[in-house]
């Protein structure tokens, strides 16, 4: 059995093993806005919920290979404090595809890919039209992590207002799963549909009078 020690690892081989292992990952389809009101539209898949009270959701920007270094995202999150979270279907998965290109902050995202801005509630960053499900957050927390050979940044964002398609909803707060059909980020350059799924009677304690 392959054993690897992280610090003997290069940036490139703790991606591979990791992107290759933690999977699937539910992707992150970050709406922010800049002081000059220019929108940006990029994708995260190192991302998950939180925590339940308060809704927290979380997701990390590594800092950027290219010559600007710090990603849009960042700045304008630290910026002004507001995001929206955009969950990806089979139907966006192209459009979010275009959009981890790294565009000049000038560019909008939306436009490139035709996508559908939707005005928020609560904060400033356009929501995706296209998009089943958006939360509206506000940015609590940041926590550096870094090394000598990377800096990445957890975004611990606070949810405010979560947008439900009717055609995902199935009533008392409950989402299709059927309907939704949300992707997720596998290795490389993989992705995986969500069709096949199995389901399993949650436990709240243990039958004592079962065998475990």
């Amino acid at each position: 059995m392959p054993i690897f020690r992280t610090a003997e690892l290069t940036k490139k081989q703790s991606y591979k093993l990791m992107t290759g292992s933690i999977v699937p990952r539910p992707i992150a389809w970050v709406s922010t806005m800049d002081a000059a009101g220019n929108h940006n539209l990029a994708p995260f898949s190192f991302f998950n919920g939180i925590a339940v009270m308060p809704p927290t959701l979380g997701f990390t920007v590594a800092y950027a290979d290219d010559d600007r270094g710090v990603k849009d995202t960042y700045l304008n999150l630290m910026a002004n404090g507001e995001c929206v979270v955009n969950m990806v279907t089979e139907a966006t998965a192209y459009a979010m595809n275009e959009t981890s290109k790294g565009y000049p902050p000038e560019i909008d995202e939306f436009q490139v890919t035709g996508l559908t801005p939707l005005p928020s509630e609560m904060v400033k960053p356009m929501r995706v039209g296209e998009s089943p499900i958006q939360f509206e957050c506000t940015l609590d927390q940041v926590i550096r992590l870094e090394n000598e050979l990377a800096r990445s940044d957890l975004m611990l964002c606070r949810i405010h207002v979560i947008h439900v398609d009717e055609s995902v909803y199935e009533g008392d707060y409950r989402i299709s799963q059927e309907a939704y059909q949300v992707i997720g980020r596998m290795g490389g350059t993989d992705y995986i549909h969500t069709h096949d799924r199995f389901d399993m009677t949650r436990f709240h304690k243990i039958d004592n009078t079962t065998d475990v």
